[in-house]
């Protein structure tokens, strides 16, 4: 199987958005993610991919995929119990699966995280990506950017680095075949100039990884259009006028350098030219939204916990909080 015919149609959509030279530029940056990364499971992972396309090409579909009630991204189907197994099996291929859950007939892709719980913490209009071009950058294997086309957007684009989540955002579009998103496996530093304005962008999660916050920041506005929509969700630190920067791991994490107070955050926010800045929420990060499953069987968060104090990291760091701010850029 070409794993590139996954992102064929989501590429074409772009087309009618971006135009032909956002298209090109974006259809390169995939075919040399794609066949140019040497990476030593990139022959197993297509081949799971080959086999999860036939089954989905053999599947009976007995409603329209989106999202159903339990906030499962999927496809209602009609799978036997040997057909559910092997597509099971080749679903795991592509362990570990970290952002869902999601769900393809009776199979439950029970994921690491509970995404869904971050979506509704988003607390987002129920309009505001009404026939919106949207960035989720660092999208994983792109579960929000599915939310987001079911909050009405009307063209997503998620870009992420890691080869592995392209594989996985490939084996579930080959169920939900929407040709309104389209996953690129880059970082934004890779972003092409054809794509630069977004009604809305999304970094969920990615903040506190970069080395530069305040350069990331000010990336996130120029990719918006004047009065576009910033969702922005990072891990925080608490107190008023408080910053953080480990001094090697945070909840065993190497690439964790800052963590900021809600009030530090709304300042750069502020100083970048962002208005309407607001906190949307904070929460506690809890061993029930991360957590060890079948589908992701490595250590998770409560491995990263003082066993003695929970409210504690393993280092000896307040425990993962975050927060979610909404901004719009300065028209």
């Amino acid at each position: 199987m070409d794993s590139a015919d996954a992102f064929d149609s989501a590429l074409d959509r772009m087309t009618q958005c971006y135009g032909p030279t956002a298209s090109d530029d974006c259809r390169a940056l995939v075919q040399g993610a794609l066949f140019k990364s040497g990476h030593g499971d990139l022959p197993r992972w297509l081949n799971a991919l080959q086999d999860i396309d036939t089954h989905a090409q053999h599947t009976v579909f007995t409603g329209t995929p989106g999202v159903d009630d339990q906030s499962e991204v999927g496809v209602p189907a009609s799978l036997t119990a040997e057909h559910s197994e092997s597509l099971r099996q080749a679903l795991l291929t592509l362990h570990p699966w970290r952002k869902g859950p999601y769900r393809i007939g009776d199979l439950h892709i029970d994921t690491e995280w509970r995404s869904d719980w971050k979506w509704d913490r988003l607390g987002l209009d129920p309009d505001a990506l009404t026939d919106a071009r949207v960035l989720d950058i660092g999208c994983g294997n792109g579960y929000h950017g599915w939310r987001m086309l079911g909050a009405g957007a009307r063209l997503v684009v998620g870009i992420d680095p890691t080869l592995l989540f392209a594989m996985q955002f490939a084996a579930i579009w080959s169920f939900m075949r929407s040709d309104s998103f389209c996953f690129l496996p880059i970082g934004i530093e890779r972003m092409p100039a054809s794509l630069t304005r977004f009604d809305a962008v999304f970094s969920l999660g990615v903040l506190y990884h970069r080395r530069s916050p305040i350069d990331h920041l000010q990336q996130l506005g120029q990719l918006l259009e004047p009065g576009g929509l910033l969702v922005l969700e990072t891990l925080i630190i608490p107190g008023s006028d408080a910053l953080l920067t480990p001094k090697a791991r945070y909840a065993r994490m190497r690439n964790v350098w800052c963590l900021p107070s809600t009030d530090v955050l709304c300042t750069w926010l502020h100083r970048l030219g962002f208005e309407q800045v607001e906190v949307a929420d904070v929460n506690h990060t809890s061993i029930e939204e991360q957590r060890s499953t079948d589908w992701m069987t490595f250590e998770s968060l409560a491995q990263c916990l003082d066993p003695n104090d929970p409210q504690r990291t393993i280092e000896g760091y307040p425990a993962p909080a975050r927060a979610v701010i909404h901004a719009r850029k300065r028209a």
